[in-house]
């Protein structure tokens, strides 16, 4: 299977919520973030992406490395995708632009009524309840 490089935030809000992202002519929804470019270390890509994507300026040092999560892509048929996941707590609001069409805060409850990317609903979102719960 091929294999996408992406890094991912798990953006956490001041009310503890997190931030979910649906791409444009797409369902699922899934966590901040694009692919790395070559070259472009994780956390490099992570703030282009959350700027390019939100609008959002973050220094690469905010971020905290959770760990390297895999899942079948989303959108890319016959992909997996290969994610370094950080978490960045984040007090402004987002502004979605680029190819972000809509933003969603969740909380560590109950979303099963959302359409969730795979890496999202079985890696990102448990661990999430997880640190909540800490």
């Amino acid at each position: 299977m091929k294999v996408i490089r992406i890094a991912a935030a798990l953006l956490i809000g001041a009310d503890g919520r997190t931030l979910l992202v649906r791409k444009r002519g797409t369902q699922a929804f899934m966590q901040p973030g694009g692919k790395i470019d070559a070259g472009e270390t994780a956390v490099n890509a992570l703030a282009r992406e959350l700027h390019e994507e939100l609008g959002l300026r973050v220094e690469p040092e905010q971020a905290q490395f959770l760990g390297e999560f895999s899942a079948v892509a989303a959108n890319e048929p016959g992909f997996e995708v290969n994610c370094q996941l950080y978490r960045l707590d984040v007090a402004h609001d987002v502004t979605p632009a680029a190819e972000i069409e809509e933003v969603l805060w969740v909380d560590a409850g109950d979303v099963s009524h959302v359409a969730l990317a795979p890496l999202t609903r079985d890696s990102i979102l448990p661990l999430y309840r997880r640190l909540q719960s800490a």
